[in-house]
């Protein structure tokens, strides 16, 4: 039997990117995956531009909330996904790191923040695919 991977979504204010990554992932992946979504300095709510263009493929993220990274977090995972942190994602041996430098979204319109969601859902889909290839993280 193999095991259910665990992959976190990182990105500074826990607001777009990474609830998008988050929220692909839990939709796409269903059970075969552990999702987690967090930032290194968590924003007060989830962008409203993310939660239109998300809502607009039938993935509702209004009740989500920023999270603050732990280290709970990254104990349970084998991916992290950076997704536009910098030097604030902290790097622990024994993780698979990929980092997806994908276009912040604050402040951004919902047309930006689309094309941004079709980014971040082709990503998604890449790495399930390797899991599914893989057997394995």
């Amino acid at each position: 039997m193999t095991p259910v991977p665990g992959v976190l979504f990182l990105c500074v204010h826990n607001a777009g990117r990474s609830q998008m990554g988050a929220a692909w992932m839990r939709h796409l992946g269903g059970d075969s995956v552990r999702v987690f979504s967090a930032g290194s300095a968590p924003g007060e709510a989830v962008n409203p531009s993310a939660v239109e263009a998300m809502d607009e493929v039938g993935i509702d993220i209004s009740g989500e909330r920023p999270q603050r990274l732990t280290d709970e977090m990254l104990d349970a995972v084998d991916v992290v996904v950076t997704m536009g942190c910098g030097d604030a994602c902290p790097v622990l041996p024994g993780k698979r790191y990929l980092d997806w430098p994908l276009e912040d979204p604050a402040g951004q319109g919902v047309e930006m923040v689309r094309q941004l969601r079709d980014q971040v859902e082709a990503k998604v889909r890449g790495l399930l695919a390797e899991f599914t290839a893989a057997g394995a993280p």
